[in-house]
């Protein structure tokens, strides 16, 4: 039942979005850049969301149109997706290892967007992507999806490998605090909304 789709059109973008956050992790990505799409495609699947994305933009001028829309877009479905946020854990952490990378995401899904980016790449471009975006784009998940958002690349040398973990590791940890939890069937808050 929680399923979401978004669609946001401005002068610069067209994206649309179809999610389940409780899915298998099957995707179908097409955003018009290569490395997103890999990246979307292993967040799809770590997370277990379902993910269908669809962008088309404004990629001659350069991919941060494209890119930031596109995490906007993700964040305002699960937003959707999530309604009320009753009965989930809400908190969820990961630790990943990718080859001589190690990157750790923290999230609580408060309604209280937060973004904290301690990563940092040794290469301008991955592909013909700009590292610079994968901020960007976790900016706009967190800011739209209302997540706080702590992510950490402890160390790594392959910057391939430092972009993927982030991905993975975020998807890891939202996974977890998107779990429903038996024991908690109102707003995971003393405030009683979140």
């Amino acid at each position: 039942m929680r399923k979401a789709s978004v669609d946001r059109k401005t002068r610069e973008t067209d994206v649309s979005v179809s999610l389940d956050l409780d899915g298998t992790g099957a995707s179908d990505i097409a955003t018009g850049i290569g490395f997103l799409d890999h990246m979307l495609e292993s967040f799809s699947k770590h997370s277990s969301i379902d993910l269908k994305v669809r962008a088309k933009g404004d990629t001659h001028i350069d991919f941060h149109h494209t890119t930031e829309d596109t995490g906007i877009v993700i964040g305002l479905a699960i937003a959707k997706a999530l309604g009320e946020r009753k009965g989930i854990r809400r908190f969820g952490s990961s630790l990943i290892p990718m080859d001589e990378t190690l990157t750790r995401c923290a999230v609580d899904v408060s309604m209280r967007p937060y973004l904290i980016w301690k990563v940092s790449f040794s290469r301008a471009k991955l592909g013909e992507m700009d590292t610079e975006l994968f901020k960007e784009w976790f900016q706009a998940l967190a800011q739209n999806a209302g997540l706080t958002l702590h992510i950490e690349n402890l160390y790594g040398e392959n910057n391939h490998h430092i972009a993927e973990s982030c991905y993975k590791a975020c998807a890891r940890a939202l996974r977890e605090a998107f779990e429903t939890d038996p024991r908690q069937t109102g707003v995971p808050s003393t405030k009683g909304s979140l």
